[in-house]
């Protein structure tokens, strides 16, 4: 059994990627921390590595090469990463939503803890959802013109979840139930 969680930055994949590999005694992965170890080994922030990345593919292929191999060698285990769904087809795939607002004072928060490593200090709320704006567009151009996919279309997932309003919790338990539901 594979999970993969894919969505919007601030929706919670970390966190419920985590506890749910825990709750499951499962091996966890992530590729948004191998990204941010790229940057870091680079000395770039990870938008500066997702700009980078809009004109040098192995920004993107190297991890999305990583996954799809894990996906083939692996089993049992939840991986993070917005397009884990598309390299590893054989997995519960969930999309974890997020108001962009809501994301944004969620990611400012973790940045003021120091939980965000290598990206940069914001210091507004608003300052983090303009930097989210342009993810996110950084983002869809990359895929569809690496692999010419869009992974913010619900059609690509088994689950969709609005993370706004809801708990970890929460979140994981309506994940374990469509686990069950598909095996």
């Amino acid at each position: 059994m594979i999970i993969t969680l894919t969505g919007l930055p601030g929706a919670g994949k970390s966190t419920v990627a985590d506890k749910l590999a825990q709750q499951l005694n499962m091996s966890r992965f992530s590729a948004g921390d191998l990204r941010r170890n790229m940057a870091q080994e680079r000395g770039l922030t990870l938008d500066e590595l997702n700009t980078l990345g809009e004109t040098q593919d192995f920004t993107d292929k190297d991890v999305d090469a990583y996954q799809e191999k894990i996906g083939k060698e692996q089993d049992n285990f939840v991986i993070d990463g917005r397009l884990s769904w598309h390299f590893i087809p054989n997995s519960l795939k969930v999309f974890l939503d997020v108001d962009m607002d809501e994301a944004a004072k969620r990611i400012f928060e973790a940045s003021k803890q120091g939980q965000r490593p290598n990206e940069i200090a914001y210091e507004t709320p608003q300052q983090v959802r303009e930097a989210l704006t342009a993810r996110l567009a950084s983002d869809q151009k990359r895929y569809r013109q690496y692999y010419n996919v869009d992974y913010l279309n619900p059609d690509n997932y088994d689950l969709v979840i609005d993370t706004t309003q809801k708990k970890t919790e929460e979140i994981i338990a309506i994940i374990l139930r469509a686990l069950d539901e598909k095996h």
